[in-house]
């Protein structure tokens, strides 16, 4: 399985969860795992996605992801899994 870790945080708001699960499903990639928390007011979500029939590029994706983060005052991470595991060995 070919999978991806996306990370968000930002000033909640709504709609946020909503943006990018639409994202996900217009460019079949599938949620695998998911949490998230809210603390005075800061939004903060990670995911685990599956990726093996994206009709996106990791790429393009991670283009996207940047673009909706600007738009609504967020930083969206999206990366393969095996360099965010490389990135966080400890």
């Amino acid at each position: 399985m070919n999978k991806a870790i996306i990370t968000v945080v930002g000033k909640d708001t709504i709609g946020i969860l909503a943006k990018v699960c639409t994202y996900l499903a217009e460019n079949k990639m599938n949620i695998l795992d998911i949490t998230q928390s809210v603390v005075q007011g800061y939004f903060n979500m990670m995911m685990i996605v599956d990726i093996s029939v994206a009709s996106k590029t990791v790429g393009e994706a991670v283009t996207d992801f940047n673009a909706i983060g600007e738009t609504m005052g967020l930083q969206i991470k999206f990366q393969k899994s095996e360099i965010f595991e490389k990135m966080h060995r400890v």
